[in-house]
């Protein structure tokens, strides 16, 4: 709930506390996460390749035409019911038993599943298997989606995802090819061995299961947290499998965000849906471009999907994915209506290419948001659900979509005079879909929304003017805050903290951090300097920044130590933008240069009324801090301006409260960015 202004006109600072989203970097590099990204792109494979052996075998077992067609069609309902039947007590079970236990019992009955297939050569126990080895397949989704969490933290949950979708779909073609090849060997066997001659996807079954087998080989070796250990620590009984459910369904319909993401994520899925039930007939009927049209329109889905799931979270930034996922849904939609209304072969592969690259980045924007925001307790429900309604709402889609365009067929309404407007539902069809994703893209915009009052088009600009950093695997923390704030004090409390697991820490500050540092902070802060144009000061601060970025901060972060400097950037921007009253822009775009674009991964800024901060300085003032209480409360308001501007990397602490205090506030956070397999040694709790 947002607080009103405090008595001076500042805004409260527990207002401006974000949940970060940060540059998450090298996260293969992370042991356990690298194993399950292995077990995960060897189930995803062995899925796409069971897939299409089981749907060859139906047609094989099947014996004329009609039935070859059904029994291939019921192979795809088989995969689909799971979904509708499993979903919900899916996603409770994950958050109710041992997940990596459920990972691998899943990976091990669908290898024996496989395996059985051949074997019995019968149809319906293909059908029945195809069953069993989707329900076991919707157990082993939201148990992996809600372990990643605790595997990378959620500074690098972003990457994981991607890293995730791009096994799952990324294999999809390997798969392929590989059933290709199994098919030639096949054949090549068959000509001298019988059983090779007569069972032609059976070689394609086994190594299927084969690869669900060595899945279940890597997950076994893992080390996942149990979903309950905090519970079962304390006895307190867990919930039984229906009350999870219940539970589960509870949380979604009074959590905001869970309902925004549920409403955006099945928005961009129908808007790519309503293309690939669609494609066929607008290729054919209203582009006049064959089958050759409608590969591109497919292929183009999948392409722009791929797209954003790989390129558009580095688009974003640090931009707030919670505000930012309903215009990725827009972006979704709209292109549908101008491809209906525009009915051009080129155009529509560009819109349709684009109708995938939104609708892909808002599908890991949604992951991202449900793995790192959602509590551990009712992680795997969320993904259950998700996934659930994700199944159905592309059933629903790719279903009905084509009866509505079949009902409103070709029309020609008459107008005014003699001209007339020829209608067909094709076009009909994408442009209320088109109209349906725009909706509940702004619907969630509304919903998730975490910068009320501060324009989209706002961070869009700024998004624009930023320039790209590298990315380093150390971790970057910068504390900020007014005279007397206290930040040597919460350095030395956050530095004893960090060190207690091992990590390498760097302690560094500005000015002054390198021998040509030393005498730039000598030359700023000594009173004998005098007056110093604002300019040549914003010029001396970053003449030492970028010697501090160069040869302290960048290679520490290259080695992938923890960085934690006293002043960064935004000091500049508090006390020679506001404070000197320079053109902020202007100093942002220096401070951009000197640094090559490396921003925190977290700032933490101390707020203290400068009163109160200045009493604090014990000895002799020196130039900055002999400053009138003017100039110091107008550095005040321009670190709490930029904590409002970019709430998603700061924590505002104020400094007012016991040190201890903030340093818990500070440690809670800072705990957030680090992975849970290296978390810091825990204290003991306290009597």
């Amino acid at each position: 709930m947002s607080r009103a202004p405090s008595a001076d006109g500042l805004p409260d600072p527990a207002d401006l506390v974000g949940a970060g989203v940060g540059r998450a970097r090298g996260v293969l590099s992370i042991r356990p996460f690298r194993q399950l990204f292995t077990a995960l792109a060897l189930s995803s494979f062995g899925d796409w390749l069971g897939f299409l052996a089981t749907t060859a075998l139906a047609a094989q077992l099947a014996t004329t035409f009609e039935g070859k067609a059904y029994a291939t069609g019921a192979v795809l309902v088989f995969r689909l019911l799971p979904s509708v039947l499993f979903g919900p007590l899916a996603g409770a079970f994950a958050d109710r038993f041992d997940r990596r236990r459920t990972m691998v019992v899943s990976d091990l009955v669908r290898a024996a599943l496989f395996v059985s297939i051949p074997l019995s050569g019968s149809l319906v126990w293909l059908m029945v298997a195809t069953f069993l080895v989707e329900a076991f397949g919707m157990f082993w989704i939201p148990a992996k989606e809600a372990s990643v969490p605790n595997l990378v933290g959620k500074e690098r949950l972003e990457a994981a995802n991607q890293l995730s979708l791009i096994a799952t779909y990324g294999s999809a073609p390997v798969a392929a090819a590989a059933f290709a090849l199994l098919g030639l060997a096949n054949r090549v066997l068959g000509n001298n061995v019988q059983f090779f001659a007569s069972r032609p996807v059976d070689l394609a079954l086994y190594l299927n299961a084969a690869t669900f087998l060595f899945a279940a080989v890597t997950v076994f070796r893992l080390d996942i947290p149990s979903p309950h250990g905090e519970r079962g620590r304390s006895g307190a009984p867990a919930p039984t499998l229906l009350a999870s459910v219940r539970e589960g369904f509870a949380f979604a319909r009074t959590s905001p965000l869970v309902r925004g993401l549920l409403v955006g994520m099945l928005g961009a899925l129908a808007a790519g849906g309503t293309v690939i039930a669609q494609g066929q007939l607008f290729a054919t009927e209203v582009l006049s471009g064959g089958q050759a049209a409608y590969g591109l329109l497919f292929g183009a889905v999948f392409v722009g999907i791929a797209a954003g799931v790989a390129l558009g979270p580095r688009m974003l930034g640090d931009l707030s994915r919670r505000r930012v996922l309903g215009p990725t849904i827009v972006g979704a939609g709209a292109p549908l209506v101008v491809m209906a209304l525009l009915p051009n072969l080129f155009l529509a592969v560009l819109l349709t290419l684009l109708v995938g690259f939104f609708a892909g980045i808002a599908y890991v924007v949604g992951l991202t948001l449900l793995g790192g925001e959602v509590d551990d307790e009712f992680r795997g429900r969320a993904f259950g659900l998700v996934q659930s309604l994700m199944r159905i709402d592309l059933l629903v889609v790719t279903a009905v979509t084509p009866f509505v365009s079949g009902a409103i067929g070709r029309r020609t309404v008459e107008l005014p005079g003699t001209a007339h407007l020829t209608l067909n539902g094709v076009s009909v069809t994408l442009v209320l879909g088109g109209l349906l994703g725009i909706g509940v893209g702004v619907l969630a915009f509304r919903q998730m929304d975490d910068r009320r009052g501060v324009p989209l088009r706002t961070d869009l600009l700024n998004l624009f003017k930023r320039t790209h950093a590298p990315s380093y695997p150390g971790l970057f923390l910068a504390l900020e805050g007014g005279e007397g704030a206290g930040k040597s004090t919460q350095t030395r409390l956050l530095v004893a903290w960090l060190e207690q697991s091992g990590r390498e820490v760097v302690v560094t500050r500005e000015p002054g951090a390198t021998p040509a540092g030393a005498r730039i902070r000598a030359l700023l802060l000594d009173p004998a300097t005098g007056s110093l144009a604002p300019r040549a000061e914003a010029l001396l601060y970053a003449a030492d920044r970028a010697q501090h970025v160069e040869h302290v901060i960048v290679p520490a972060l290259r080695r992938g130590a923890v960085v934690v400097t006293d002043r960064y950037v935004d000091s500049s921007l508090a006390y020679q933008g506001a404070g000197r009253e320079l053109d902020r822009e202007e100093v942002e775009k220096l401070s951009r240069w000197a640094t090559g674009g490396l921003n925190p991964d977290l700032t933490l800024l101390l707020d203290v009324d400068p009163v109160v901060g200045l009493a604090r300085i014990a000895g002799a003032p020196d130039r900055i801090e002999q400053e009138s209480l003017a100039f110091h409360r107008r550095v005040r308001q321009g670190f709490l301006d930029l904590a409002t501007a970019h709430p998603e990397r700061y924590l505002v602490v104020s400094a007012a409260e016991p040190p201890q205090s903030v340093h818990d506030a500070v440690r809670a956070r800072v705990g957030e960015l680090l992975p849970a397999h290296d978390a810091p040694v825990r204290e003991p709790a306290r009597p």
